[in-house]
């Protein structure tokens, strides 16, 4: 069988081809290792010395045998009767069409003896990829191969290999080389052409660029749109958020990638390109909404008057970007094929010893967290705290900060303040006015049922007074120095300012009407009697 384009399609030197091999025998090294068993143990066959003990080291191995140019080995991963110069043939140009247009998802094939098993009717096939040709969709096949005492082996199929030289001929591996100068064709790094490399590190930056740029270029037609339609200008120009210009730089990539026949290894390196760019683009937008989730709700809680409840948000925002960008990175070591079950578990114990670490500050986090759900204390709560007066000025996830009287910032742990007995003065629906009004002994019992009658008649009318609850005035007891007339009731006020300024106008009140009584508030006194035994003469003094 002829076939005049291999040498073109295999050219590339011994750089592609060890770096190909590199690449794409990484996870064939762990299927051709053998695995060492106690002797005492039953024997086992042997494992295949070409890794073809799976399909994916099937796949791996022909690709990197034929990329080499082995033409002695890679014939020997095919299922088929053809020996000899016929049998190197069929395989370059299965390479050829591989190499072409297997999709680059080589991590999805199994790893395991048995295979997939995703079709239980075909238990010794697995499908490693579909091929897009003329005549429709060709499913890439292996399938196992029993070699008797030599152990089962995975082959490209029969079926597959008939179909292969036609797909062969749709191949144009060189169609691009055709349009660009030799210096960024021949030099190759890592296997891969300079013209790429240079795409990447030139184009995809400036094509992200771009897609801003045209969005603003845009802006004076969309001005001219607006004032046609009378409609108020803009306040700023609209650019394209960053994370919608690398999902659309990763759609042109995956789309782009799959018009053109490239070579297997730089499909690898364009689909893990376009991968990286749409998981950044997901997880930043999902970034974006989190931070425009939390602005949105902190406007609804401050117009609805429960600012405290920010740091709540702040911090479910903030376990919300935690859980993004670990899914983020997990979703990426899925994509290249790596395990994140030891991750995972390293994480949980990670986990444990933060928690163990950091009792103190979780301890203070769950008390701030109590103090929002209770709203036991809220932002503006004028509250006695031990010894201590002030107005609450902000509760955090850690500490509370507390305004004292005198203009100074207390911060007390959360936890202190869960467990501490707090005394909300700013709370009351009224305040209690309670004195003792001290009237001099020389008042008559006349004058006190007039003093006790007008106080009485005084705060029962008075606007202040909660007449709905006790209004009491009566005489207590006989003080050392006066009656002791007891004044109770409550006064609605609104805060601790407006009750003081009724206060002080009803005991004004009270201070005239004991006046226009003919009595007055008593002092701190003592009488002393002197009892004399005998007379003294006329004229002389005590001394």
């Amino acid at each position: 069988m002829a076939c005049p384009r291999t040498p073109r399609l295999i050219a590339g030197g011994r750089t592609g081809a060890l770096a190909l091999s590199c690449l794409l025998s990484a996870c064939a090294l762990s299927a051709q290792t053998p695995a060492t068993a106690p002797r005492a143990a039953a024997a086992e066959p042997a494992r295949d010395t070409l890794g073809r003990d799976t399909p994916r080291g099937t796949v791996l191995g022909f690709m990197a045998a034929a990329r080499a140019g082995n033409d002695e080995v890679s014939p020997l991963y095919m299922n088929t009767p053809l020996r000899g110069r016929s049998a190197i043939d069929l395989a370059r140009q299965l390479f050829a069409v591989l190499d072409a247009r297997l999709p680059a998802r080589l991590v999805d094939l199994s790893d395991r003896p048995e295979g997939s098993r995703v079709n239980p009717l075909k238990p010794d096939q697995d499908v490693v990829g579909t091929i897009a040709t003329d005549q429709g969709k060709l499913e890439v096949v292996v399938e196992r191969v029993n070699r008797g005492a030599l152990g089962p082996v995975w082959l490209f199929s029969r079926r597959t290999l008939e179909s292969i030289p036609d797909a062969y001929d749709e191949i144009d591996l060189v169609s691009i080389d055709r349009y660009l100068p030799a210096f960024l064709v021949k030099p190759r790094l890592f296997g891969i052409r300079l013209f790429e490399w240079l795409a990447l590190l030139v184009l995809v930056p400036a094509a992200y660029r771009l897609t801003a740029a045209s969005v603003v270029a845009t802006g004076p037609l969309a001005a001219l749109w607006r004032r046609r339609r009378g409609l108020p200008p803009a306040a700023s120009p609209f650019v394209l958020p960053g994370s919608i210009r690398l999902l659309v730089l990763a759609v042109v990539i995956r789309w782009l990638v799959a018009g053109l026949d490239l070579p297997l290894i730089e499909r690898l390196m364009w689909s893990g390109v376009g991968a990286m760019l749409a998981i950044v683009a997901v997880v930043w937008s999902l970034l974006l909404l989190n931070a425009a989730g939390e602005r949105y709700l902190c406007r609804r809680l401050r117009s609805s008057g429960v600012s405290e409840m920010s740091s709540l948000l702040r911090l479910g925002r903030r376990i919300a970007d935690v859980f993004v960008i670990v899914a983020g990175g997990l979703v990426v070591l899925r994509r290249f094929g790596i395990d994140a079950t030891a991750a995972l578990a390293g994480l949980g114990i990670g986990g444990i010893a933060v928690a163990l670490a950091a009792q103190k500050t979780l301890e203070n986090v769950i008390g701030g967290l109590s103090l929002i759900f209770d709203k036991a204390v809220r932002v503006g709560d004028f509250l006695k705290f031990g010894d201590t007066l002030g107005t609450v000025d902000y509760i955090g996830l850690r500490s509370t900060r507390i305004r004292t009287l005198d203009r100074t910032i207390l911060s007390v742990p959360n936890g202190q303040v869960a467990n501490a007995s707090i005394e909300t003065l700013s709370s009351r629906d009224k305040f209690w006015f309670h004195h003792i009004v001290h009237l001099r002994y020389e008042t008559t019992s006349a004058q006190l049922r007039v003093v006790i009658d007008a106080i009485r008649d005084h705060l029962a009318g008075h606007a202040a007074i909660d007449s709905r609850d006790v209004v009491r005035v009566r005489l207590l007891r006989f003080a050392d120095f006066s009656f002791d007339v007891e004044v109770f009731a409550y006064i609605l006020a609104a805060d601790w300012e407006l009750f003081l300024a009724a206060q002080q106008q009803l005991l004004l009140d009270i201070v005239q009407i004991v006046e226009q009584a003919g009595s007055a508030i008593a002092l701190p006194s003592q009488t002393l009697h002197f009892e004399q035994s005998g007379s003294l003469p006329p004229g002389a003094a005590l001394s």
